[in-house]
């Protein structure tokens, strides 16, 4: 069984590390710090354990592209509202 979700462990540590390219920190902290949690439960067996730890990162996926968008955001408004203040 957890064989089977070998493929989603994968694609999720390549979108992390593909997100990772822009952090604020560089992107050399980023993975860094990626590969050191990944490592750290690579040896885990119990799929609704291996579930659990795949939500949890798709839930720092989540708030990685909600710091970029506010991130861009933030520029926008600079750039169009900050001389007519």
């Amino acid at each position: 069984m957890a064989n089977s979700l070998r493929g989603e462990v994968v694609k999720l540590y390549k979108n992390l590390l593909y997100l990772g390219r822009e952090y604020p920190k560089g992107a050399d902290y980023f993975r860094s710090r990626l590969k050191a949690a990944f490592l750290k439960n690579k040896d885990e067996k119990d799929p609704e354990k291996i579930k659990q730890l795949i939500a949890r990162g798709e839930f720092v996926v989540k708030e990685l592209e909600a710091l970029y968008f506010l991130r861009k955001y933030r520029a926008m408004k600079r750039r169009y509202y900050d001389g007519d203040q």
